[in-house]
């Protein structure tokens, strides 16, 4: 067996390896690594039992549950499969093959959003004011901008402190930010249930760690009890971001490091 191992099972063990490995971190991001950890046991006991002991009793009971389990996994794990599906699409490298063909102008227009943010975001820390603010990168968030209030409006640093004044009925949601326009106000996000975060982190912060594991967005919390920014992205949360840290970070010149 071993004499006719050559490159291409090389790749293929490879590539099995690199999915597992993706999948492994896909599980352990979504609190859901016990469950991924019984499925390898039950995997790995199936070859064993059908496989190397030839038990075609046992096999085939197994066999039927397999056949089956496909299905059952599907309908468990929709939600990861979705993201791990959308991060492959929406992987580096792709980007970087369609920027290729992207005008500079394009490029550079992309990014009005970042002064008035990074203002009303400094504003609002100044004053202890609490936010919420998710910026769409490629993923639309439409299901999530239909939780609150829909806007239409142009990104200022006025209207964003306004939304987030504390009389203000919008101020305990988030805010949606797309195509250089505030999409919506007052949303809703999903908070994850397996979050290791410090205990001075609020909801606010788990609510934005928790959108940054749903989508690509970038998610911006200005905290209402300590006056400081933090910035959640792919599952990593940075904490106490400074103002040029900040613009660093939304001009895409910095990535987001994970609080230690």
């Amino acid at each position: 067996m071993w004499l006719n191992f050559g490159i291409k099972d090389l790749i293929d063990i490879l590539l099995v390896a690199f999915f597992l490995y993706q999948t492994y971190k896909l599980m352990k991001g979504s609190g859901t690594i016990a469950i991924f950890s019984g499925i390898v046991s039950f995997l790995v006991v199936w070859i064993l039992v059908s496989q190397v002991l030839e038990m075609r009793l046992m096999g085939a009971i197994l066999d039927k549950f397999i056949s089956f389990g496909f299905i059952v996994l599907v309908i468990l794990f929709q939600d990861e499969i979705r993201r791990f599906l959308f991060a492959l699409g929406s992987h580096r490298g792709w980007k970087k093959f369609t920027n290729l063909f992207s005008k500079k102008e394009e490029q550079g227009s992309s990014h009005k959003y970042i002064a008035p943010v990074s203002l009303a975001c400094m504003n609002m820390a100044r004053k202890k004011t609490g936010a919420l603010i998710v910026i769409q990168q490629d993923m639309d968030l439409t299901v999530y901008a239909h939780t609150g209030e829909i806007f239409n409006a142009d990104v200022n640093a006025r209207l964003i402190e306004n939304i987030f004044f504390k009389n203000s009925p919008l101020h305990d949601g988030a805010m949606i930010i797309a195509d250089n326009r505030i999409k919506a106000a007052g949303c809703i996000l999903p908070v994850p249930q397996h979050a290791e975060l410090p205990k001075e982190l609020g909801l606010r912060h788990r609510s934005g760690l928790g959108m940054s594991l749903e989508t690509d967005a970038l998610v911006i919390i200005v905290s209402e009890e300590r006056g400081k920014i933090s910035v959640a992205h792919s599952g990593k949360l940075a904490v106490n971001v400074s103002a040029e840290e900040l613009h660093e970070i939304l001009s895409g010149e910095r990535e987001v490091v994970n609080f230690s």
